[in-house]
């Protein structure tokens, strides 16, 4: 859990664990998602394309030229030996467990638009600096491209695909909407204009946007807020750091948070930086 001592006053009295008012914005829940893009902010054709990425959609690896995984292809078959040898009580073990798992990863991996890229999407995500694992090396202590320049091809980062990480949102993003520039379709929602949410009125939307959140009242006092909200007090206010470090050490591990932290490391996250 993320944390922070704030200096407020010493009668501060908001209640512990309870978001500061402050940090809330009392206009946030005036909106709803749009219900013509489901909050999403996407045009019908984007949304399809991003489920048939996902394979949440029906989609065929020939629909972008590209030939099924199968369970001979080497990816697939170090992937499904490393998932038997990894979790044998799942699996099972021998060959004949890590063919089961070759079809299995083979049936999930080509109902995915992600793993059979073709060259136009290749190139769309070089062009957005994408694909830096095989556009560039590193030389020098840091990353540089490649001299002269390389293209992959789909086979190598649709192998690479499936090996490890692989793609994230953002390269979904940039494929499918060159995908949609190139089929001549919008991209966002046209009825919410990509903000997947709609304000009772332009007045209510304009004060959620211009709302600025304030901290609480400033003091000599000292005391801890969890940062995993918008922020909330979960100490009482204490006159000095060590008053402070002296509750956190027994009721903070009384409570099982941050069990095993001393006093003396308490004190040094109160004082901040260069605490001795």
């Amino acid at each position: 859990m993320g944390r922070e001592i704030k200096h407020v006053l010493m009668d501060f009295s908001w209640p512990l664990g309870k978001v500061w008012v402050g940090f809330v914005n009392p206009f946030s829940g005036q909106s709803i998602d749009c219900p013509d893009c489901e909050g999403s902010g996407s045009s019908p054709e984007a949304r399809l394309l991003h489920d048939r990425w996902y394979g949440y959609a029906p989609f065929k690896p020939e629909d972008r030229g590209s030939i099924p995984f199968t369970i001979n292809d080497p990816p697939v078959g170090a992937f499904a030996e490393r998932n038997v040898r990894n979790a044998p009580d799942y699996y099972g073990t021998g060959g004949q467990a890590i063919i089961q798992e070759a079809y299995r990863l083979c049936g999930l991996w080509n109902k995915s638009w992600m793993h059979h890229l073709n060259a136009d999407d290749v190139a769309a995500l070089v062009e957005a600096g994408r694909l830096m694992d095989f556009t560039h090396t590193w030389a020098d202590g840091k990353l540089q491209k490649k001299d002269p320049p390389y293209i992959p091809t789909p086979k190598e980062v649709n192998d690479w695909s499936i090996a490890g990480f692989g793609h994230d949102s953002c390269n979904q993003w940039v494929v499918a909407n060159t995908e949609c520039k190139r089929l001549g379709c919008e991209t966002q929602c046209h009825r919410c204009h990509g903000e997947g949410t709609l304000w009772p009125t332009p007045e209510i939307k304009q004060l959620h946007e211009d709302w600025e959140s304030t901290e609480p009242p400033a003091g000599d006092g000292y005391q801890l807020w969890e940062t995993v909200s918008e922020g909330s007090p979960i100490s009482p206010v204490f006159a000095t750091p060590e008053e402070l470090a002296d509750w956190l050490a027994i009721d903070e591990n009384q409570k099982g948070t941050d069990k095993g932290t001393t006093r003396a490391q308490w004190l040094k996250f109160i004082q901040g930086p260069g605490a001795g």
